[in-house]
C-alpha cells in the first residue's frame, strides 16, 4: 500500500464506528479503539477551547456531543489545532438538536472571529490624528481599508454580541445572567490591532459602513451605505469609534 494510499484509508479508519474494510487488521485491534477514542476527544477539547462561549450557552455535556458528531465527519487539516472547527458555526446552523437555538451558530461564528483576529497578520492600524487634518472633500475621496485582523457582522434580530460577550467574559463560576437582555439586532467588530483581541460592539450603519470600505469604496460611499442601513446614524461618532478601535490599516484616494 502506497503511504497516501495508507494514509487516507487510516484517517477514514478513525472516523468508522466499525473496523475499516480497507485496514482491516489494524482497525479491529483493541489498541486502534483507544486511538480512535483519544483523537476523537482531542478534537473535542480543540472545539471547547475554539468555541468558549457556545460551550458555556449550552452547557459542557450538550457542546461536546455535538462536538462528537461534528469530529466525526471533520477531522483537523493540519496539526495546529486552534484553527480546528473553521465551519463549526455553519454546523451548528443544520444540526437539528440546535433547531431551537437559532442564535448559536451566530455566537459560534463571533468566537471564530475572535480566533481569526488572534491570528490574522500583524499590521498597524490607522491612527486617528492620521486622517485629522484632513479637509471635508479629501475625507470624502479617502478610502480606508479595514485591518487585516478585523472581522465584524450585523446580526438582524438577534442580540448575538451581547449573548457572546457575555458567556465569553463572564468569569468561571459566575453565573450569566441574561434575564433582562433586549431581544433586538446588534452588530459586532472583533479585531487585534496590536498585541491583544478586541470588540466592541457595532450598529447596522457601522457594519454597513465597514461592508463598503471592504469592498474598496471611498468614505463618501461608504458614509451613503451607512445613511442607508440608518438615515439617522452619526457618521462623525462612527469613525471616531472605529479609528480610536484601530478598524483601518491603510488609507488611499479615490
Amino acid at each position: 500500500m502506497r503511504l497516501a494510499t495508507f494514509q487516507d484509508a487510516f484517517a477514514a479508519a478513525l472516523l468508522a464506528p466499525a473496523p475499516a474494510s480497507g485496514l482491516p487488521g489494524i482497525s479491529s485491534q483493541p489498541g486502534f479503539a483507544v486511538y480512535r477514542n483519544t483523537v476523537t476527544k482531542g478534537c473535542i477539547d480543540a472545539l471547547q477551547a475554539n468555541y468558549p462561549a457556545v460551550a458555556r450557552l449550552v452547557g459542557e455535556e450538550w457542546f461536546r456531543a455535538a462536538a462528537a458528531v461534528y469530529a466525526r465527519a471533520s477531522l483537523p487539516r493540519h496539526p495546529l489545532l486552534l484553527d480546528y472547527g473553521g465551519d463549526f458555526a455553519e454546523f451548528l446552523a443544520g444540526f437539528a438538536p440546535a433547531a431551537e437555538l437559532p442564535y448559536l451558530a451566530e455566537v459560534a461564528r463571533l468566537d471564530r472571529y475572535w480566533t481569526e483576529a488572534h491570528t490574522a497578520r500583524d499590521e498597524e492600524p490607522i491612527p486617528a490624528a492620521a486622517v485629522a487634518g484632513f479637509s471635508r472633500d479629501e475625507l470624502a475621496r479617502t478610502a480606508l481599508r479595514p485591518h487585516a485582523s478585523a472581522r465584524w457582522a450585523w446580526f438582524d434580530g438577534t442580540p448575538a454580541y451581547s449573548l457572546w460577550h457575555r458567556n465569553r467574559f463572564t468569569a468561571e463560576g459566575a453565573t450569566v445572567d441574561l434575564s433582562a437582555l433586549e431581544w433586538r439586532g446588534e452588530g459586532a467588530l472583533i479585531l487585534r490591532p496590536d498585541s491583544n483581541v478586541t470588540h466592541l460592539a457595532l450598529d447596522a450603519a457601522g457594519c454597513a459602513f465597514l461592508d463598503a470600505c471592504a469592498k474598496g469604496g471611498d468614505l463618501a460611499a461608504a458614509a451613503l451605505e451607512a445613511l442607508a442601513r440608518e438615515p439617522h446614524a452619526d457618521l462623525a461618532q462612527l469613525m471616531q469609534r472605529l479609528l480610536e478601535a484601530g478598524a483601518f490599516g491603510s488609507a488611499g484616494t479615490s
